[in-house]
């Protein structure tokens, strides 16, 4: 005996499955938006890790100016190229600092993030 499926039911699409693929690409949709955000934000800081970590060969000119073209490559606003350089005598160290915010518009969403991307490195 085989068994049918109820009438009406054949092939067709629940409602449910269709709200689920809906929430997963709005979900997708924002996380890119947004995540490209943090994305820039970590390689700046790694930027700014990477030239703390050789600030003991380096002035601070020149560090300065390797995060700059590194913010201004990476698509940053213009607020992010005021570096902050100081260099500690108690204890030892150098810190590179910057803040910056970005604004995402997305439909349903407009919000301002702010950063403040710091890197300490002993001297």
């Amino acid at each position: 005996m085989v068994k049918h499926p109820p009438p009406g039911r054949r092939g067709a699409s629940s409602t449910g499955c269709l709200v689920s693929l809906l929430f997963l690409v709005g979900a997708l949709y924002y996380g890119v938006n947004i995540g490209e955000l943090f994305f820039r934000y970590y390689r700046l800081l790694d930027e700014m890790q990477t030239q703390a970590q050789l600030a003991p060969s380096l002035d601070d000119g020149t560090i300065r100016r390797r995060i700059q073209a590194a913010a201004q490559d990476i698509g940053l606003p213009a607020q992010a190229q005021q570096i902050r350089i100081v260099r500690r005598a108690s204890p030892r160290e150098i810190v590179i600092e910057t803040e910056y915010s970005e604004t995402v518009n997305l439909p349903l969403f407009n919000h301002t993030f702010n950063f403040h991307p710091k890197a300490t490195q002993p001297l």
